[in-house]
């Protein structure tokens, strides 16, 4: 079997789904992105830069909250980024192989790079992704940007079906303007879904065998995000293998850092 079994390049779609749910702002002609304004961005994606994300201490303790644009810039004296509350779903369909998606040129932070299948963050101003017990927000806002990104239907996608593994801790300055640093929730997902890619967020998916997984990372045609890059090198492979066994890899008290 190829090591993908779907691959859709999805740069020639329409915009069908750029005016999905959670934004309202109306497509309009793309602009090259000169400088950090986000006047000169992808209109879509700039608009999503008002975004509140909850910022937390280095312990996962809301401590308020910040726009997408202020926890995602780099600060040039000192290279720091607000830390804030993220997640990473990694879903995988019934016969065992993962999902992953190339993140569209309209990105502001990672453009034209690989990852996995979601990862964005709950937010400030949806009060149910504030809610902690059991991270609930933190799957209804998984179950959001899913329908969003990958336009998978809400229906098939419950809170209960993600799998809460642990948290990680990093932080990467990215092109030195925009950068990452996030408290990231792991989740689990396996699930066979239907994918409808909105091609303001995503260029590419494509599902992977585990026994592939190095061959086709090895010729991918851009770079790993940092997050995906992390976990795929700390921890993903041993999660892959134990699909059925994660109730052993929990880990729901500690943050990991590497």
């Amino acid at each position: 079997m190829l090591a993908s079994r779907c691959n859709w390049n999805l740069a020639s779609l329409r915009n069908l789904f750029a005016l999905r749910s959670c934004s309202t702002t109306a497509v309009g002609q793309q602009q090259q992105r000169q400088a950090p304004a986000e006047s000169v961005h992808d209109p879509l994606q700039a608009h999503a830069l008002k975004e509140q994300c909850i910022l937390v201490d280095e312990n996962d303790k809301p401590i308020g909250a910040a726009s997408k644009a202020d926890c995602h810039r780099v600060e040039p004296k000192t290279g720091d980024v607000k830390l804030h509350r993220a997640f990473s779903v990694f879903l995988f369909n019934s016969q065992g192989e993962m999902l992953v998606q190339k993140r569209s040129s309209h990105k502001i932070t990672f453009p034209n790079t690989y990852t996995n299948a979601c990862c964005s963050h709950p937010l400030h101003e949806i009060e149910q992704e504030r809610l902690e017990n059991n991270a609930l927000g933190i799957r209804l806002a998984a179950q959001r940007r899913l329908n969003y990104e990958l336009g998978i239907p809400t229906e098939e996608l419950r809170p209960e079906d993600f799998r809460y593994l642990t948290r990680i801790h990093y932080a990467d300055t990215g092109d030195g303007v925009w950068g990452e640093h996030e408290i990231d929730y792991i989740l689990f997902l396996q699930k066979d879904v239907t994918l409808h890619p909105n091609s303001n967020e995503v260029s590419e998916v494509r599902f992977l065998r585990r026994d592939k997984i190095d061959e086709a990372v090895a010729k991918f045609s851009a770079p790993l995000t940092p997050w995906f890059s992390l976990i795929l090198h700390h921890r993903l492979k041993l999660w892959w293998d134990n699909l059925h066994r994660l109730d052993q890899f929990e880990d729901l008290k500690n943050i990991q850092r590497f």
